[in-house]
């Protein structure tokens, strides 16, 4: 799993989040930091109002929560998802010597990208390319 860091700094850079099964994510900030959910039609799953998406806790009793806004939610995207994202930009995945090496081809030329575990690898691959197109795209579409 992407570290909550890079998680961070993707949102920041534009990632937008549908939330669909099996979707994992953290709530930063509330001491909860290191519980990771998975979005399940049976336990946890996204309500649609009309004051926007919801994300409902059911028959959780261990805590006291219901549900809470998809905005207070961070995204944990899985290596597969990352990829995904990357779509034809993505070249190749290779061990490297120190983890992991992502190449991707963009309109500049091969670029790679470095992380310990393939998923970081993937993350931080995909933070460049958000980021190089945050300037000319209002929302990027990426997923």
């Amino acid at each position: 799993m992407i570290g909550l860091d890079l998680a961070l700094s993707l949102r920041t850079a534009g990632l937008r989040w549908t939330p669909r099964p099996g979707d994992r994510f953290v709530l930063p900030s509330r001491g909860m930091d290191e519980d990771v959910f998975v979005l399940s039609d049976m336990t946890v799953e996204v309500h649609e109002f009309p004051s926007g998406r919801v994300i409902g806790f059911n028959g959780v009793t261990e805590w006291a929560l219901d549900s809470i806004d998809q905005q207070e939610a961070l995204w944990m995207p899985a290596e597969h998802q990352l990829r995904e994202l990357l779509g034809g930009l993505f070249v190749s995945l290779a061990a490297g010597p120190t983890g992991f090496e992502v190449t991707l081809h963009l309109p500049s030329g091969p670029a790679t990208y470095r992380a310990s575990t393939a998923e970081d690898a993937y993350g931080q691959a995909l933070l460049a390319v958000l980021r190089e197109v945050t300037g000319s795209l209002t929302e990027p579409t990426v997923r």
